[in-house]
């Protein structure tokens, strides 16, 4: 069959054509396939023109009297607490920079705006305001439970919400309040900040808001975690950042050694990375993110659950183990919060390699060789005490070689 040069260079052209158009398809497949790994995977894509918009949904329901704390205030009207910029918003959790009052803050929530939380069953009662002190103490001892699996006496939830029924707003205090009793880091933080100082401080709220102090997160793409120049001022050598990273290490051993044992319960760190610390001027190790932090109550519910094998056991940092005859998984977790510290923070500070960055240092190999059997032993009370001795022993070597 003759094929005439116009028809062959028709045929040609819808060719190219269609190549050009399956190269532009192939290229709009991958970036949207990017863009969707991205913000699933890192889940930190926030934009600044959907935070804005946030708080100002959330100052609508502040000026319509649905929301109140004592934020909305400064955050509203008086603005002396302004929008920076959005921070990250992971698995739905909302972080945002503002400044308050020429401070730096970190503005907190859940979801993305009030409506989204569960309002309290009594605001639907004909008469709410005669429900008894005891009652409405009942049901907010409940809603803390359903969040935290912890039971609280009385003295201890807050606020004292039966002196508080008297103001005429109080049905709006509640349901603001109670939008935070669903979020178990604001429980979290605000039922330890007067017991331990690795949390953060609350500030204030607004709505279903709240605020902490701002702190600088570590970094997992630097080899030392944290920049050590910024929490101590001037390291110009490379004892000055060891001596840092054995204050640093000491206060998170104490941090462990707080969760493990002055409280009523163990407190199960199960997710464990350095952007979930961060270092106060006198290099205390603070938990900024604990959303994975739980009471042992609630570990052991989480835990004991339906398997196949201990990999369905696995929760975050958080490891059990499978009953194959039961398919259940124990209540018990088998590693602990000190195992899993050393495994992804203490690994790579006392790394043979640190060598480069710090020069040799004292009881560096013994550092290292405790520090790999803690990573890999749930053995927690030998390596906790030879780990802890070792660090002050090599800060004390330290201080005689520079005598």
């Amino acid at each position: 069959m003759r094929l005439f040069p116009g028809k062959w260079l028709r045929i040609q052209m819808w060719k190219n054509t269609l190549l050009i158009l399956l190269f532009w398809l192939c290229c709009g497949i991958f970036v949207t396939t990017f863009l969707f790994v991205h913000r699933t995977v890192f889940s930190d894509g926030c934009t600044d023109q959907e935070s804005r918009g946030l708080l100002a949904g959330l100052c609508y329901d502040y000026m319509d009297g649905a929301v109140t704390g004592d934020l909305c205030e400064d955050l509203c009207v008086t603005k002396k607490l302004t929008y920076k910029h959005c921070l990250y918003y992971h698995r739905g959790k909302k972080v945002i920079h503002a400044d308050w009052q020429g401070n730096s803050v970190i503005l907190k929530s859940k979801k993305d705006s009030f409506s989204e939380f569960q309002p309290p069953e009594l605001l639907n009662e004909p008469d709410p305001q005669s429900l008894s002190d005891t009652e409405l103490l009942v049901m907010i001892a409940v809603e803390i439970k359903n969040t935290l699996g912890l039971d609280l006496p009385n003295n201890t939830i807050m606020p004292i919400w039966t002196e508080r029924k008297k103001h005429k707003n109080w049905k709006v205090e509640l349901a603001s309040m109670w939008s935070l009793f669903q979020q178990e880091e604001y429980l979290l933080f605000n039922l330890l900040q007067d017991f331990s100082r690795h949390v953060l401080q609350v500030i204030g709220t607004c709505g279903h808001f709240y605020a902490v102090e701002f702190l600088s997160a570590g970094h997992s793409w630097k080899q030392n975690l944290f920049s050590l120049e910024e929490v101590v001022g001037q390291c110009k050598t490379g004892e000055e950042k060891m001596n840092a990273l054995l204050d640093i290490a000491i206060s998170f051993l104490d941090m462990v050694h707080q969760f493990d044992t002055e409280f009523s319960h163990r407190l199960h760190l199960c997710d464990v990375k350095p952007e979930n610390f961060a270092i106060r001027s006198d290099l205390t190790v603070v938990a900024i993110d604990m959303d994975m932090a739980f009471f042992e109550p609630k570990m052991r519910n989480i835990l004991e659950q339906k398997c196949q094998s201990d990999k369905d056991c696995n929760f975050f940092d958080c490891f059990s183990t499978c009953d194959l005859k039961t398919s259940m998984c124990g209540a018990q977790r088998e590693n602990n919060n000190l195992q899993v510290i050393c495994d992804k923070i203490f690994r790579r500070w006392f790394s043979l390699s640190i060598m480069e960055s710090t020069g040799p240092y004292p009881l560096q190999a013994e550092l290292h060789r405790t520090v790999q059997q803690c990573a890999q032993s749930a053995n927690e009370e030998n390596l906790f005490t030879q780990l802890y001795h070792l660090l002050r022993s090599s800060q004390k070597q330290l201080q005689r070689r520079n005598m």
